[in-house]
């Protein structure tokens, strides 16, 4: 009986000592496997319930420097073709901007402007996962170095709350002009249409982890601003729904996967946020991993039950393939021209970033 126990010991040991591949996940509250992460990447805390390895040390370098402006006004400039409305903006540079419209909670937001900028150039909304800023959000991603190529402007928003996860749980947030978070995050892309030139018809939110949750709810309650959202590693709109409670609440029933509804269920969630909306709604791109234990994988599949019904598809996709660009494991399932669902095996909380990839879906690139 002693042998059987202490080998039983060793083979935790050993689980717990065997190597984490890159992107794995290697640590977080609950987390029982490995901690060691394989040569080359290192441990980093993402949130609480979830470190991941990634490539490079774990050390975040310090984060870039910005500037701050009012709102911007008129003016010459020398980006390219670029509206006059962006002309104070420093080029190539994050910068915070103010007075963009009511703000209930004070978030803070950034742009980020390319040396040259479309004439009417696309507008992207960049959220950052909990524990993130827009900094972070700023220096992790692609999404200001692909501006440069493609010439179009950035929002990098930044939580005003502790632990900085963003307010997806309240009424305010889930409902069209109701307040809180999505309020500012939404005017701040009305005041980027009507103060610098950006094409109304290609405004476009990104997110991860629980930025990847408020680009649902900008999808959900603010169709009329927002013509495309790309969901990495969330949650079904309204999932998270808290009443009563404090804002930016979590929601273990929805975390962990157990709200199971039907697609009419979901969808009437999406409708009642912004009753009498009769446009078109923003097409929707979503990603996930299979070992997600943060926000678990039947999330994935609760949004595509209510996307398939907000866009009337069928429930099963009319392709499902592994694209050339995906790594192995990973399959890409459209339902229809306006949702893809894009899962991926074995991979934890949360999907690697495929900007590029976006910015073909959302017809950038």
């Amino acid at each position: 009986m002693f042998k059987l126990a202490a080998a039983f010991t060793s083979l935790i040991a050993l689980a717990a000592a065997q190597t984490v591949a890159e992107w794995g996940q290697c640590g977080g509250i609950g987390w029982t496997g490995g901690t060691v992460c394989v040569a080359g990447t290192s441990c980093n805390v993402i949130n609480a319930y979830y470190s991941q390895c990634l490539p490079g040390a774990a050390s975040a370098p310090p984060p870039p420097p910005t500037t701050t402006v009012s709102s911007p006004g008129g003016g010459s400039t020398v980006t390219g073709s670029a509206p006059t409305g962006l002309s104070s903006i420093p080029a190539s540079t994050l910068t915070q901007f103010n007075n963009f419209g009511t703000n209930p909670n004070n978030v803070a937001m950034y742009v980020y402007k390319p040396k040259k900028v479309l004439s009417s150039p696309p507008l992207i909304v960049a959220s950052h996962y909990c524990q993130g800023t827009a900094q972070a959000y700023f220096q992790g991603s692609k999404f200001a170095s692909l501006a440069e190529t493609y010439g179009y402007v950035v929002i990098f928003p930044s939580s005003p709350h502790s632990g900085t996860c963003w307010d997806v749980s309240s009424d305010e947030t889930l409902t069209h002009n109701g307040g809180s978070d999505s309020l500012s995050i939404a005017n701040a892309a009305r005041f980027a249409v009507s103060n610098w030139g950006v094409d109304p018809n290609r405004v476009f939110a990104v997110g991860t982890s629980s930025g990847a949750m408020m680009t649902s709810v900008l999808a959900g309650a603010y169709p009329d601003v927002f013509k495309a959202g790309i969901v990495d590693s969330g949650v079904a709109f309204g999932c998270f729904a808290v009443p009563g409670q404090p804002e930016d609440s979590w929601n273990s029933q929805c975390a962990e996967g157990q709200l199971i509804l039907t697609g009419a269920q979901w969808a009437a969630k999406v409708t009642a946020a912004f009753p009498g909306f009769t446009g078109t709604r923003p097409k929707m791109q979503v990603w996930h991993g299979t070992a997600d234990t943060t926000l678990y994988p039947q999330n994935f599949f609760e949004e595509i039950k209510q996307w398939t019904t907000v866009f009337g598809y069928p429930a099963s996709p009319v392709s499902n393939v592994t694209e050339s660009y995906l790594p192995g494991g990973y399959s890409n399932s459209t339902f229809g021209p306006n949702f893809q669902a894009i899962l991926a095996q074995g991979v934890g909380h949360t999907v690697p970033l495929f900007e590029q990839q976006y910015l073909q879906f959302l017809g950038i690139a």
